[in-house]
């Protein structure tokens, strides 16, 4: 059976999904774009402020369940312009650490919002 993670430490979603769902010993967690939970506005101008804000409500979204960046297993990267790689990247490594999960990485001609970067994940409990 599945369960709904939610928080209002993460944007609430922009449309019919769930923030993530728990099923069995994974957690499927929806893209994040980097708005600011609190004050539901976007606020990072640059890649890499909008690449620390979507970690940082995707890392809101893992503690929800009880889980930390560490757990992430498969993330996939969404990214406006693939001219903005190596500064995304550097953010990504930074706050993910050690941790390396799997990922994917597209450039897209448009995201909600019109951010520069969504990133989704799937995480092991």
């Amino acid at each position: 059976m599945s369960e709904i993670i939610s928080t209002d430490k993460a944007p609430a979603a922009l449309g019919p999904y769930s923030q993530a769902i728990k099923l069995d010993s994974l957690l499927f967690c929806s893209g994040q774009i980097p708005i600011n939970p609190a004050t539901g506005a976007i606020e990072a101008v640059t890649i890499e402020e909008q690449t620390r804000q979507v970690i940082s409500n995707l890392e809101n979204v893992l503690k929800a369940a009880g889980l930390t960046l560490s757990n992430v297993v498969k993330t996939t990267v969404f990214i406006k312009d693939m001219n903005d790689f190596a500064s995304l990247n550097s953010v990504y490594a930074e706050m993910f650490g050690e941790t390396k999960p799997a990922r994917s990485c597209v450039e897209v001609a448009r995201l909600p919002k019109d951010v520069k970067v969504e990133i989704e994940a799937i995480a092991a409990l």
